[in-house]
Formats: C-alpha cells, structure tokens, sequence
C-alpha cells in the first residue's frame, strides 16, 4: 500500500508571492480555477492560501486534505490512475533514462506527459477532475478553504513532482521499485537510486539526533465520570478504557491533522468526552446543555452556553447589517439586545467569539442549544424547522 505524505503547514507568505512557477504546477492550477464559477471565492482561496489559513498538508493516493482556519476538515479527490494505465505510464518513462533522472531532480519533462498523454495516461489533471470537500457552510465548488488548499498544493508540485504522481496512487519508491523489474535505458537509473537513496549506519549513529523537547508538566490527572461496572468488583473499568482509547484516538487525529492540540481546561474535556462518547451526565447541574452545546459547536459552543460577553463596536455593526437583512414582515416588534444574545420571546440567538450565530430555545425556564451555527443569521432554524428569522416581524433595537 502506498503510504501518505505529510507536509508542515506553509507560514504567511510574503507580499507579491506566486503560485505555480513550474509548468505542471500551473496546469494544476489551471484545472481547478476552470472548474470554478465564482471568481470571489478563487480570490479569497488566494488570500488564505497567502496568509498560512491553512494547517498541515496531507497527500495520499487519490486525496490531499487539510484543515483550513483550524476548524474546517477540507479535501479535493484526484481520480488515481487504473493498474493498466500505470503499466502504459511505466512504459513510457523506462523507455527514456532521462526521465527518471528529471523527477528525481524535480522536473517534469514535456516528452513525458506528451507520451503518456499518447498511451492514454492523464498524468495532469482537467477540468472537472479535482473534487472538493470541506466541512464549512460554504455551498462554493470550490469554497475558498479548497481553493486555498488547491493553491498550497501547487508549491508542492512546483518542489517535487513525484507529488502528483503519488494523488494519481504511487509514490516516488513503488515507482522506482517497478523499474528495476523493467528492462530499459530507466532501469539502471532507478537501481543506482534506491542503494544511493539509504544512509549509512555509521554515518547516521555519528549525526546523533537533537535533544527531545520537556514534556509538559503534569497536574492532577483528569478522572472521566463513571461509566456503570461495579467498583466494588476491583476489576479494570473495561468501559471506561474503552472511552479513554477513543478518546486517544481522537486526540492523535486531531495532532495529525491539526499540528497541534487544543488547549482544554478540565471542565471543557469533561464535556467533550461526555459528548464524543454519549456518557451519563451523571446528575451533574448543566452538563446535559453543556453536551449539546459542545455537540454542536465544540468549545466555541461550550462557550457562547456560559459565558457572555460584549463583541467590538464593528462587530455590533456587522451583527446589525446581518439582522435586519434577515427581518421580514411589517408589523415591528423590539427584540431585547444585551452584549451578544438577542431574544424574542422563546428564541435566542447568541454571537460567538467566532464570529458565528448560535441559536438557543426556552425550555423549562432554560436557555438550550437549539442547533448548529451559522455565519448567517437568516439561515437559522428553530427546532420545528421554521426560519428563526424571516418567519418573524422583528424591529432589532441594538
């Protein structure tokens, strides 16, 4: 199986920087710029991609993925290409030492996408072929968070062009591997570069290795609550470890993805693991809100539950713009405002510290999360599915 790629997240680039100084980069660019028909989310795409919007870079057969503004799961899907067509690709590059040579030092010879374009083989991708994925509101095909990733990507392909041929489903030594077992002007040239490619043992143990970083210091260890086994039994909370690995995994994935953790207090883990997991709240004031709040926006929404608190002059501005576009109706009724939660009777809707909308019910003398954020507030629902907004006459007096 070939093995994913990994690439550290690009920092902030530099005013005037380019995209695709390599032929074959720019092809890739081109073919996703084609396929998209909205030029203000390609502009955007641009500017995040630029200002280091986007996190680590994961490359893999048929997929590159990362996450965009540390919250959106964003992937574009390249068709890899059929065995046969390797074979006919294959063919093509043992028939020419040269081409080997020139990817191993980076380049992508013209001659050899002309003649695998001859044998069948679509080595670049068209329009059409690039599929974007990301888990953001945005309905863009490409969104900008894809475009932004798309346009990373062509600094990949512009440093090492065995990067597209890995999308198109074999990485640089299954490729080099299947020459050696061809006869042809390439083969020789494949063999010399795996035995060039190790290091010597010697030579590795006298480079030594860096010092490892302190771990960080350990407080009092976080008890999960109690997931029903008898502990009067003395026995391994199966359950409970079974909750625990999941949750390792999940932290694992996010280290992968992200580059990073994030930072939880004691409080907000408790919450994330009784939400991830579906554990009893246990009788615990709040926490059953608390879980659906998380559920639906994670600690951004654990937070906009308990915490209030007074957004920037501006963003009052733009939360007023955003309002009344979405107010409808004649008849006029005052909404009372106070910092950034907005009632009208039995609705609620708070503005997050992340620039989203959470909508909010009454139920039993309590304020609970009544669905998933929006950047838009129009584009809430209650919880009978009714729009929050435009279904009401409301006068927001803010």
């Amino acid at each position: 199986m070939t093995a994913a790629r990994g690439f550290p997240a690009f920092p902030p680039q530099r005013a005037g920087a380019r995209f695709a100084t390599s032929w074959w980069g720019g092809a890739w660019v081109k073919a996703m710029e084609d396929t998209s028909l909205d030029h203000g989310l390609l502009r955007k795409g641009r500017a995040y991609a630029k200002t280091g919007q986007v996190g680590p870079i994961t490359v893999s057969p048929g997929r590159i993925a990362a996450v965009a503004e540390s919250e959106y799961d964003t992937v574009v899907r390249v068709e890899q290409l059929t065995d046969d067509a390797w074979e006919r690709f294959l063919d093509q590059v043992a028939a020419k030492a040269g081409h080997i040579a020139a990817l191993l030092e980076g380049d992508m010879p013209h001659d050899l996408v002309e003649a695998a374009e001859d044998a069948a083989v679509p080595l670049l991708p068209a329009v059409g072929d690039l599929e974007p994925e990301c888990s953001c509101p945005d309905w863009g095909h490409p969104c900008k968070h894809a475009a932004a990733l798309c346009y990373q990507v062509s600094w990949l392909l512009d440093a090492d062009p065995f990067v597209l041929l890995l999308m198109r489903g074999r990485g640089e030594r299954e490729l080099i591997e299947a020459l050696q077992l061809r006869d042809g002007p390439a083969a020789s040239t494949a063999a010399s570069t795996v035995v060039a490619a190790g290091v010597p043992a010697r030579e590795a143990f006298a480079a030594g290795v860096p010092p490892l970083p302190q771990p960080p210091p350990f407080d009092v260890p976080f008890t999960p609550p109690a997931l029903g086994p008898d502990p009067e039994a003395g026995l391994v909370n199966v359950a409970a470890l079974g909750v625990l690995a999941a949750s390792a995994a999940w932290r694992a994935r996010e280290l992968l993805l992200r580059g990073r953790l994030p930072e939880l207090t004691e409080h907000q883990d408790r919450v994330r693991l009784a939400a991830d997991h579906d554990l009893d709240a246990g009788g615990e004031p709040g926490l059953d809100a608390a879980v659906q709040a998380w559920r639906y926006g994670g600690a951004a929404g654990l937070d906009v539950l308990e915490a209030a608190w007074t957004p920037p002059r501006q963003d009052l501005a733009r939360a007023r713009a955003l309002l009344e576009a979405g107010w409808e109706g004649e008849a006029p009724l005052t909404v009372e405002a106070w910092r950034n939660r907005w009632t009208l009777g039995a609705l609620q809707l708070r503005y997050g510290r992340d620039g989203r909308w959470y909508p909010f019910t009454k139920r039993d003398g309590r304020w609970w999360p009544a669905g998933p954020p929006e950047r838009d507030p129009a584009a809430l629902t209650d919880p009978e599915g009714s729009n929050t907004l435009s279904g009401s006459s409301v006068k927001y007096a803010l």
